[in-house]
């Protein structure tokens, strides 16, 4: 590690706690967590998280992910382009500002930027909501081609997005975990439909849950993993039946 990356490593020792007393008990919870949840690919980090976020050991269940990225298809695609997107320094563009609060400002260069607040003409205009009308404008400015796309919050933004994504835009990663009765799991839905037919990666959930915390937490792990690449050497281009068999082999060596 270079002396550059022990600075970074030390000043971003955790990505959410920042004393010693609240860094284990993060550590001891996640510890809890690893007890239920596999730890051996980066899908598993991002199941392991959602746990975490959620306090409901089944909703590693619920986690999917879709889309492809130059190693194929598998489940850690979408774990991988987001890592890659962080490290690119990458905007992160959130739906509402509650998610853009939930993910760190610790651990990355990356600008944060919410969707809401932009595209008020629009929604007055045909009566959309509004934050779908923000993330058309936003769109429309050329703000999510290459971003890390996280909506916590608002089905009408994922179905926004998923139009744009049609229409020839195209996020690095998608997180996409909009709560709600009306119209929230089929968001996601499109999302995913969107995810495979363009080869967009993408970290949904399926149920009527999730919301804004959530969708934070997990773009904070793709953060975390970008982390790990950069400080402690965690390679990136390995798929995750690659990186699942490694494990085994490290475990029975262990023995």
């Amino acid at each position: 590690m270079t002396e550059g990356d022990q600075q970074f490593e030390r000043e971003y020792a955790d990505l959410g706690a920042t004393t010693q007393n609240a860094m284990d008990i993060a550590e001891t919870s996640m510890d809890i967590v690893r007890q239920f949840v596999p730890d051996e690919t980066l899908a598993d980090r991002i199941r392991q998280k959602s746990v975490h976020s959620m306090g409901d050991i089944e909703f590693q269940h619920l986690i999917e992910f879709s889309g492809s990225d130059e190693l194929g298809d598998d489940e850690d695609a979408p774990v991988r382009a987001g890592a890659r997107a962080v490290l690119k320094e990458a905007i992160i563009v959130t739906d509402i500002t509650m998610s853009k609060a939930g993910i760190t400002g610790r651990g990355h260069n990356c600008e944060k930027r919410k969707a809401i607040g932009n595209g008020a003409e629009l929604a007055k205009e045909t009566g959309m909501t509004r934050t779908a009308a923000s993330v058309l404008e936003l769109d429309k400015q050329g703000v999510y081609d290459g971003a890390i796309a996280t909506i916590g919050n608002a089905p009408t933004a994922a179905f926004a997005l998923a139009d744009c994504i049609e229409n020839g835009t195209r996020p690095a990663v998608i997180v996409a975990t909009p709560v709600g009765f009306v119209k929230a799991e089929e968001s996601r839905q499109r999302i995913r439909e969107v995810s495979e037919e363009y080869d967009i990666p993408a970290i949904t959930n399926v149920g009527r849950r999730g919301g804004s915390g959530l969708a934070a937490a997990l773009t904070n792990e793709l953060i975390h993993v970008a982390k790990d690449v950069r400080t402690d050497g965690l390679e990136l281009d390995i798929t995750a039946d690659e990186r699942a068999a490694q494990a085994t082999r490290d475990s029975e060596e262990g023995e």
